[in-house]
């Protein structure tokens, strides 16, 4: 994963897109944020759009389905 920080108030949660990213427009990527309790995902090419919120263990239980 790469670490993009995003603009604005320092509460807000830090994104990140995969390092696996590879799209001549760098803003083709879902990102994902962590808190202690949630993963937020966005897509990044509408920032400031709703997100999905999910629990730290539904997103554990997706990246195994989806990388297998």
């Amino acid at each position: 994963m790469i670490q993009n920080a995003s603009a604005g108030n320092a509460s807000e949660p830090t994104w990140f897109k995969s390092s696996h990213s590879d799209s001549s427009s760098g803003n083709d990527c879902v990102e994902i944020a962590t808190t202690p309790h949630t993963v937020h995902i966005r897509d990044s090419k509408n920032a400031n759009s709703p997100h999905l919120s999910l629990a730290p263990t539904t997103w554990s239980d997706f990246l195994v389905y989806a990388t297998s």
